[in-house]
Order: C-alpha cells, then structure tokens, then sequence
C-alpha cells in the first residue's frame, strides 16, 4: 500500500493512484529517456479534473485543501516524478490566484474559465541577471495605449511550451526599483516563447524547462492586484516548499518500496535466514517515517497560519518553511542512495525491476530548486533580526 500525506479528499486521491498506477508508471521511463512531456498523465488529469482541483467549488472547482494536494503530489510522486513536479507547479500558481485575486472581476471569471477548461499555467519567475534571486527583476510592465507588454530572459520555464498561460513576475513600471514586481497573466495567444537553450537534464527530464525569450501583450487587468511581495511570503514559496517536498516524499516512498521489495525476495530465497540488508531497511523506513512526519506538520503549519496575513509574511513561518525545503531535499537523497544499497546491484541496473537510477537522479534536483546555498543565507539574514517563536 503507497505511503502518502494526510489527506481529507479520498476520491481525489484514489483517482490520483489509479492515474499514477496505469498511466504514469508505464511512461515513466520512456518521459525520463526521451525528457518529453508527460502528455498521456495529463490526459487523464484532465479528464478527471484534478488541474481544477484547489480552486474553490463557487467557482466551479473541486474545493480540496492543501493538505490533499500535497497527497495527491505524493502519491504521483511514486509513480513519474516529472508528472508530480508539473502537477505541484500548476497548483502553486492556481494558489497564487485563489488566494490574491478571486475578488478581482477578471480573475473571478478566469478562475471558472480554469475550473472549466481545466487549462494548465506554467510560471516565469527567474530571469537572467538577477542571480537566481525571484524577487527581483529586470523586465518590466510597459503601458502604452491601454495595453501592457513585457520582454523576459528566463532562463527556464517548466512545461512552458506546454501549457495555456503562464504567470510571470515583472517590475511594475521601467522606472521601478527590482523588487517592486507584479505577477501578471499571460494567455498561450497574448505570449511568445522563442528557445534560448535546451533541457539535457540529470532528472526531471520531463518538466521540459529550456530557457526562453518572453515577449507578451494582454490588458492591466491580468495583473494580479496584490503585490507579489505579498504573494511570495504568503503562498508562492511555503506552497511551492510544500507541494515540491511532498512529491519528493513520494520519490522516496517509491524507492523504499523497492527496497523492501528486494529484501522479500532475498528471503524467499533463503527461507529462515534473515538477509544481511534488513537492518539498513529497518533504517531507511525510519527516515522515511521521520520525512513523512516533517511534510504531515510543515501541511498543519501552514493551514493554521494562511489566514493570518502577518504571521504568513513573518520571519520565523519564512524560516519554518525553508527549513521543511532544506531537510526534505537533503532528506530523499539520503534515502534513495540507503535503498540503492540495500538492492546493490539489483538497484543500480537500469534494466532491472528493482532499479533506482531515474529515483536518484530527479532526487540531486531537490537541492537545486532554489538552490539550498541561498536558503541557508537567507535564513541565517533573518535569524539575526527575528524574534523567537
């Protein structure tokens, strides 16, 4: 039985199992080997209108929580990690609009346009020249004649050839300083991406995340109204660090799964013995234990402290949810590379059923998304001026 999060959404979360089980697994490797989009589980995603699953039922979405998000993120996770990673950013940018623009008349009408079309957004929040930082920015918003443009160096945008519209962060005039930006709304026919490198990737192959050129047009009405430092503090990054360590949870979950697998059959081999690697596993199902508790409280943490506009742009929630990011990352490392050893050379085959080559692989990425190095700096700045809890 697969591991995931607390979840309240039991219907959701079975269709997520069966799409992840029939769907996902089958293509995992052939997404992986050929780092192409994962078309076949978004079919069905679609079809079972999971992409409209956290926007709230007055608008025509399923109404979920956060909480079942981050199953459903797990749960996909065990099967193609590139599926989960696209799922759980499509879902971080629905949050951003739920939560900072459904009073807005045209948001309040996108949102069932999404709910509806069950559409998948894409985001373009870094940008060359800002050194990885996603609150600063070079572009900007010109407004000439009624219309809003902008052009943008990103150097990736995951899925972006992919998807019906992306959000985009931008300074909110040319005159403005870079961390004055806005999130804006670009529809797949008010946007053009032209590549500006490939996606030959370690892992995650399958998010298809090249750089591009971002050039759009639309109306200042699809800015959302809300400033996007409020928008990172409050949901983009604890929901991106949510949804990104629950679908590593899920990666883990799978190789542990392997794992236990192998031992089985070493057993049935040898019946009476006990194999020399059940210690180890014994082990690693304690840290997959221990990583499944931190994901279940970081869900708890964050639903007690949305509402609360201060607490949620506060210090020490920022500092809570960059350390769920920083140990789950350096976590399902840990755990994938103990499973590789407990199968040996059984894990370490690519033509094996007890492989782990692609699990590791997409499990070195989880430093990188934000990388780790800038986490750590940007804690420690707060930890010199922030109060205790």
């Amino acid at each position: 039985m697969p591991i995931t999060v607390m979840s309240r959404s039991f219907g959701a979360l079975e269709k997520a199992q069966r799409i992840g089980l029939e769907i996902a697994a089958p293509a995992a490797d052939a997404v992986d080997r050929d780092a192409r989009f994962p078309a076949e589980s978004f079919e069905a995603l679609r079809a079972e209108r999971m992409l409209g699953m956290f926007i709230p039922t007055e608008f025509g979405g399923g109404g979920c929580s956060i909480a079942d998000v981050s199953a459903i993120c797990t749960t996909l996770g065990q099967y193609c990690s590139a599926t989960a990673m696209i799922f759980a950013m499509h879902q971080i940018q629905v949050a951003c609009i739920v939560r900072h623009a459904r009073d807005s008349r045209f948001f309040a009408a996108y949102l069932a346009e999404l709910a509806d079309n069950q559409a998948l957004i894409a985001s373009a929040t870094s940008e060359i020249g800002v050194g990885g930082d996603v609150r600063s920015s070079v572009c900007s918003i010109e407004n000439i004649d009624g219309s809003i443009s902008l052009r943008k160096q990103a150097p990736v945008i995951s899925y972006g050839e992919h998807a019906d519209a992306i959000l985009a962060t931008a300074r909110r005039t040319p005159d403005s300083p870079p961390s004055d930006q806005v999130l804006v709304l670009l529809r797949r026919d008010e946007l053009k991406l032209e590549r500006t490198s490939g996606w030959d990737t370690l892992g995650f192959r399958g998010t298809c995340s090249p750089g591009f050129l971002l050039t759009a047009t639309t109306t200042e009405d699809h800015i959302l109204p809300a400033t996007f430092a409020d928008i990172s503090s409050q949901t983009m990054l604890p929901v991106s660090h949510i949804v990104w360590t629950s679908l590593w949870l899920g990666i883990a979950t799978a190789a542990v799964g392997r794992a236990r697998a192998y031992i089985r059959a070493e057993a049935r081999k040898s019946p009476g013995k006990t194999p020399a690697a059940s210690v180890r596993l014994a082990e690693v199902v304690s840290k997959l234990q221990g990583m499944r508790a931190l994901v279940n409280d970081s869900v708890r943490d964050y639903e007690s402290t949305m509402d609360d506009a201060d607490a949620a742009s506060g210090m020490n929630f920022a500092i809570r949810m960059n350390n769920l990011k920083l140990a789950c990352s350096t976590m399902v490392v840990d755990i994938v590379s103990q499973a590789m050893l407990i199968c040996g050379m059984s894990g370490y085959r690519i033509d094996s059923k007890f492989s782990l080559g692609r699990l590791l692989r997409d499990a070195y990425g989880a430093a990188l998304m934000i990388n780790n190095d800038r986490i750590y700096g940007a804690n420690a700045a707060m930890l010199l001026v922030s109060k205790d809890d």
